[in-house]
């Protein structure tokens, strides 16, 4: 296969790659840059800028540990923002991958802690299916209302959001899912058999890093096959491409919606599952953190490719694990990692800002 071919094959021309790679690679410079500009005028002097950079390099990928704390943190982020980036492909704004997390979670949380003497080869895909089905009727049901009744998915995503973080506390004090003897919202603990193995534990016990890395690269693979080497996702893209000449065309606009946004949350459902069945082990109020909105400064990095989003995430993964010993050996609040990610996510959305900023031998990259 010659270069040609393969590009063809993966659908990288020039333009494609000025949005994936130079266009991302620029904005983390420039973002870098500002950062250390803003702490540089808010008194942090040089050397401690510097010191804390390095600080940031050094945890998240300076040793075993560091790679296993990047890697932990990315997982989630990464599979959540496949979810979103199937949803932007299609022309759809998905915003409640925090809440189909959560109750993607909460499904495995459900299937972990029963089922007991059941086979790990059995109980742990059977866990992780159940966090991925619960995820997609969470995200169906706003696939439905807007195929159905037009309501935007942006509003009823907000909103679905909010519900599920609320069922969420209502079932960690159900008997059904709280542990025993425990008065707060606090959920059974998954049995073993339905826990993702942890790979490094052998060399050594606090290397988090799980078998859930794998699940993310088939997803990867899985989702840039769907897109883009089959005809449902041929579809996907021309909905979004042009929803009109879509509908000429052929392609029923009600049933690509509905099965974007079941597919999106079940990557979402996907990544509440492998939080609490790799990471956490058992469900509390909130347990996603977040990590479903952050997902979309992920999937936005990533220009809603997959393999743009798995980049991105393990770059989000890495500042996230970075940023905790940047503030230990630096004394930089960890905030700044917030600001470094704003950053980058405002100069992906300004291509223009980021050409015009660009030194002159770089302004033919941007596109």
């Amino acid at each position: 296969m010659t270069s040609l071919d393969l590009k063809n094959w993966l659908k990288i021309d020039q333009a494609t790659l000025s949005v994936i790679i130079y266009q991302p690679i620029l904005a983390i410079i420039f973002a870098l840059f500002l950062s250390a500009l803003t702490m540089y005028v808010t008194g942090v002097d040089l050397p401690t800028i510097g010191k804390s950079y390095l600080a940031l390099l050094d945890g998240a990928v300076g040793s075993t540990y560091a790679l296993s704390e990047s890697l932990t943190a990315a997982a989630p982020l990464i599979l959540a923002g496949l979810g979103i980036a199937v949803g932007f492909r299609a022309g759809l704004f998905n915003i409640g991958a925090e809440g189909q997390m959560l109750i993607g979670g909460m499904a495995a949380v459900l299937a972990g802690t029963h089922f007991s003497g059941l086979s790990s080869v059995f109980h742990l895909p059977f866990s992780l299916l159940a966090g991925a089905l619960g995820g997609a009727m969470w995200g169906l049901i706003a696939g439905w209302l807007r195929a159905k009744s037009g309501a935007h998915e942006v509003i009823t995503t907000i909103m679905l959001n909010f519900i599920a973080l609320r069922i969420v506390d209502y079932l960690l004090r159900n008997p059904y899912f709280q542990k025993p003897g425990r008065q707060d919202p606090i959920s059974k603990t998954v049995f073993d058999s339905a826990s993702l193995p942890r790979l490094l534990e052998w060399l050594e016990p606090n290397l988090r890093v799980h078998a859930g890395i794998f699940l993310v690269v088939l997803m990867v693979i899985l989702i840039y096959w769907l897109l883009f080497k089959t005809t449902i996702g041929f579809e996907f893209r021309a909905t979004g491409a042009n929803p009109e000449a879509a509908k000429y065309a052929g392609i029923k606009p009600a049933f690509t919606i509905i099965a974007v946004m079941a597919v999106a949350g079940g990557l979402a459902g996907l990544a509440g599952a492998n939080q609490i069945l790799g990471v956490l082990g058992r469900a509390s109020p909130g347990f996603t953190a977040g990590l479903g909105f952050e997902a979309i400064a992920v999937a936005l990095l990533g220009r809603a490719h997959p393999g743009g989003v798995l980049v991105a995430g393990l770059l989000f993964g890495a500042l996230v694990a970075g940023g905790r010993q940047m503030q230990v050996e630096a004394g930089v609040s960890i905030d700044l990692i917030t600001i470094i990610q704003s950053l980058i996510i405002v100069f992906i959305a300004a291509p223009l800002l980021v050409r015009d900023i660009s030194p002159k031998f770089l302004k033919g990259l941007i596109k």
